[in-house]
């Protein structure tokens, strides 16, 4: 431990002191003391602290030096932030020039962390939108009602957008004010009471319509649009983490299938140390396998040879990543698909009204069917993958009916 940290470039570490006040304690200090307790699971700034005053090590490598727990929160919370993804890097950029690790084969795979966040705050893309289309609806309503007032009333408010913004809403309702001030002055004055109570009428239905656009349509037409800006192209996010989405995790003690908010952590390990880690927000495995790779290639660490995962990660899309798509291949690969150990068994082998176990005449393409009849290519039909790329695929039928066949095109 004292070793791998007094090998840190000094200049990174003191970068994040920008001087003045009182002299800190040296921050290879800090992280000898803060990396030990780690290894020995404490994992709280309390905790930290009091082993500089009862662990030998921890107090050796302090050089008995005790910070307190909020120089330590400090410390790991604040002044390593910046730059906490560099020297995980250089931490294993060091394994490897030791030898401990060697980047031959990257076993990759991935867990769900439950967000510290309420699991009942959710907010769902297809409810707010849903909520959004009625809402847009009843504005429309309810614009044609306060034209039909305004030309009674003798206002001319123009031609209005079919999807108003917030904007025109508030020029909207703005008219109608000065408007609902003219009446009111006119009431003031006005000595008679049929006619008092006539404009009053018009008065309080123009009153309530500006009710209704500020305290309504305009609040819920921001509340959605920012919820959707949040949402981005998930599904779902949390109000009290709006980073987090939700999904389903190993822990369903109640056998329910509980959608929680979470993380989906992408974590690659080699000889028990891990290699590189990227923190998602997409429930699947298979979707984050690209951008992890990606993220891989822009940092300092060398590409593996080898890439090791399981069946979760199986696509088209991630495999014609992989080769390269008729360019240098990225890296060597052992990625199953998904019914890989399903056509291993003997009674897919042996179940003869399997496509894959019939018989191909690639001179004609067609296929034959256990009773003899000929399967024949019919169209290329596209699949929209989940970047929204279309991928090809054919599509094949027989003379009887029964129903189409579908298999990725070679």
């Amino acid at each position: 431990m004292d070793q791998l940290v007094e090998a840190y470039p000094e200049e990174v570490l003191t970068a994040c002191y920008p001087g003045g006040g009182r002299p800190p304690f040296h921050p290879k200090l800090m992280l000898k003391v803060i990396l030990y307790a780690y290894s020995q699971k404490v994992y709280s700034c309390r905790g930290i602290a009091t082993m500089l005053h009862e662990d030998l090590p921890a107090i050796w490598l302090a050089a008995m030096q005790k910070p307190d727990f909020r120089t330590i929160n400090h410390f790991r919370s604040v002044r390593m932030g910046a730059v906490i993804d560099q020297l995980f890097e250089f931490t294993v950029l060091e394994l490897h020039r030791q030898g401990f690790v060697e980047f031959e084969n990257y076993f990759l795979d991935g867990t769900k962390m439950e967000a510290d966040a309420n699991k009942y705050s959710f907010v769902f893309r297809k409810a707010v939108t849903g909520q959004e289309a009625k809402l847009k609806i009843r504005i429309q309503e309810t614009l044609q009602e306060i034209q039909e007032i305004a030309k009674a009333e003798g206002l001319e408010l123009g031609q209005l957008a079919e999807e108003p913004a917030a904007v025109e809403l508030a020029s909207v309702a703005n008219r109608l004010e000065d408007q609902v001030d003219i009446l009111t002055d006119l009431i003031a004055e006005e000595k008679l009471v049929e006619n008092r109570k006539g404009l009053r009428k018009r008065h309080s239905l123009l009153k309530k319509k500006v009710k209704l656009i500020r305290e309504n349509f305009i609040p819920r037409q921001e509340t959605y649009a920012e919820q959707l800006a949040v949402c981005g192209e998930r599904n779902s996010f949390s109000k009290t983490d709006p980073d987090a989405t939700f999904m389903r995790m190993k822990e369903d003690h109640m056998k329910n299938g509980q959608l929680k908010p979470g993380y989906n952590i992408q974590m690659a390990t080699e000889n028990q140390f891990v290699l590189f880690y990227t923190i998602h927000q997409r429930p699947g495995d298979a979707r984050c396998l690209i951008p992890h790779l990606e993220a891989l290639q822009a940092s300092a660490l060398p590409m593996p040879k080898t890439i090791v995962a399981d069946a979760g990660y199986g696509s088209e899309e991630n495999y014609l990543y992989l080769i390269g798509d008729e360019k240098e291949p990225l890296a060597g690969f052992l990625i199953p698909y998904g019914t890989y150990l399903k056509e291993q068994t003997k009674k897919f082998k042996n179940n003869e009204w399997n496509v894959k176990n019939w018989t191909y005449e690639e001179a004609d393409d067609r296929f034959i069917c256990p009773n003899g009849r000929r399967v024949v290519f019919k169209k290329y039909q596209e699949k929209k993958t989940s970047n929204l790329d279309l991928s090809p695929w054919r599509i094949i039928f027989g003379k009887w009916p029964v129903s189409s066949v579908h298999f990725p095109k070679k």
